[in-house]
């Protein structure tokens, strides 16, 4: 993960009375989490001349295994126009027939239905994520998907092959793919951190099978993407990582909620667990697999609401997190066209495939392009993040309330401007455009804007 510099000012005297070497670029975000508490409004205050790199980390989906087979074909041009970075997918062993055997017992692997999807996914302009799970029937213990292996060298091949069919020159030479160890683990198969069942033994494997893996291009592998962050599985992956220098190259978990709070505590509850040990991890990536307001079926994925929620998730996560999945791309074949299903697009037994509210969220967000920008003064409803493409910046802000009961003015005040004459332009979120010029003599200027309950728009200063 790359330490940000924003989390400097609060945190940082707290962290200074028991480390005197903890990272300038790790302190400085804590603040966003500090300011946002019960019952505050928000005051803006955008520093021009504060920016920092900052992945687009919203542009990454997951598409949960609804179907075997190429789920995504039916929808390629919608995913495409969203511009994703890496598409995430899981039961790459269990829905692609990957593994068979011999009449000798020897492990045959068969990459023919995989690669189908792997090519759709870089059709869209994205790289794949692989969830390594699960545990193929002619594998496993007892011929369950979220059991163990009956052989660890078993496992150990299907790993070491897998990464080397996608990652190697000889094979299809895909750079920086992603391998992250099972799908929550703690859900499916019921594994621990101790015990017989103990996934740290999982990760001990395949990580040890991906070092075997020969001539291959950059990779990534970690995990636990366990269905929430828990500490003490951080804990054993970091141990078990350091004890027997093992990569572990990203961290990640899901998050299912509507609650705005719960997101914040998590992240400050990892980064707190990360002032301790970051030195013995290296760099590790924070990586959110799976998004979403809820893991069950829900009518906010099928109506307004559920936009807000993403935008809301995205700039509460700028620059804290490298990558957020928003799960899902589609839905599955359920009894009608929306039934509450995660999809950003609904299924195609309905006739073709309809953009949910929440796939528009996307669009809206991919225009917030460049260097990250300082932005503090967040409240208990409004988020709100800032880039800076050449001198143009802008700020999203997003009301967020779950009761749909609060509005709120909401003040901005730009420091450090690139220019004093410049065009103002509010873009309202499946609403209407407004410009209007503004000229001023100072380097700051501030304004304040009225949103009403679940609202969201971007703010452009463009330089005359």
């Amino acid at each position: 993960m790359v330490f940000r510099k924003n989390l400097f000012r609060i945190f940082g005297l707290v962290v200074l009375l028991f480390s005197l070497f903890v990272s300038v670029f790790v302190v400085k975000n804590v603040v966003r989490f500090f300011s946002g508490a019960k019952g505050n409004t928000a005051d803006l205050i955008i520093d021009a001349s504060d920016t920092f790199s900052a992945p687009e980390s919203w542009r990454n989906f997951a598409q949960g295994g609804e179907e075997k087979g190429r789920q995504l074909a039916p929808v390629l041009n919608q995913v495409k126009a969203l511009k994703p970075v890496y598409i995430r997918i899981d039961h790459i062993y269990d829905y692609y027939n990957v593994v068979s055997k011999d009449p000798s017992g020897n492990l045959l692997f068969n990459w023919k239905e995989l690669d189908l999807t792997v090519e759709d996914i870089l059709t869209v302009g994205a790289k794949p994520f692989f969830s390594l799970s699960y545990m193929p029937a002619q594998i496993s213990k007892n011929g369950d998907i979220t059991d163990l292996p009956a052989s660890w060298s078993d496992w150990e091949a299907l790993v070491t092959a897998t990464i080397e069919h996608y990652s190697s020159r000889s094979g299809l030479g895909i750079d920086n793919v992603y391998y992250e160890v099972w799908n929550e683990p703690d859900l499916f198969g019921d594994f621990k951190v101790y015990g017989e069942k103990n996934y740290l033994d999982l990760y001990y494997h395949s990580a040890l099978a991906a070092s075997r893996a020969k001539n291959t291009k950059d990779y990534k592998i970690g995990g636990p993407a366990t269905t929430g962050l828990y500490t003490s599985w951080l804990k054993g992956l970091k141990k078990i990582a350091v004890d027997n220098n093992l990569r572990l190259d990203f961290l990640s978990w899901h998050r299912y909620t509507k609650s705005l709070d719960k997101f914040e505590k998590e992240i400050t509850n990892i980064y707190s667990w990360l002032f301790e040990n970051s030195a013995a991890l290296g760099r590790v990536e924070l990586i959110i697999s799976e998004l979403g307001p809820n893991s069950e079926n829900d009518p906010v994925y099928d109506n307004s609401f559920g936009p807000i929620h993403a935008m809301a998730v995205a700039a509460i996560l700028d620059g804290i997190v490298d990558k957020a999945f928003s799960f899902e791309l589609k839905d599955g074949p359920g009894p009608e066209k929306f039934w509450g299903r995660w999809g950003l697009l609904t299924h195609e037994k309905f006739g073709e495939p309809q953009v949910k509210p929440r796939y528009s969220a996307f669009l809206f967000l991919n225009q917030m392009i460049g260097a990250g920008v300082y932005t503090k003064g967040e409240g208990e409803w409004v988020k709100a993040f800032s880039r800076k493409d050449g001198n143009i910046i802008r700020t999203l802000v997003v009301n967020y309330d779950v009761n749909a009961k609060h509005s709120e003015a909401v003040s901005l005040t730009f420091n450090n401007l690139p220019s004093r004459n410049f065009t103002l332009r509010r873009i309202d979120f499946m609403g209407e455009i407004k410009e209007r010029s503004v000229a001023t003599s100072s380097a700051s200027w501030k304004m304040v804007e009225f949103f009403d309950p679940n609202t969201a728009s971007i703010f452009e200063l463009i330089p005359k």
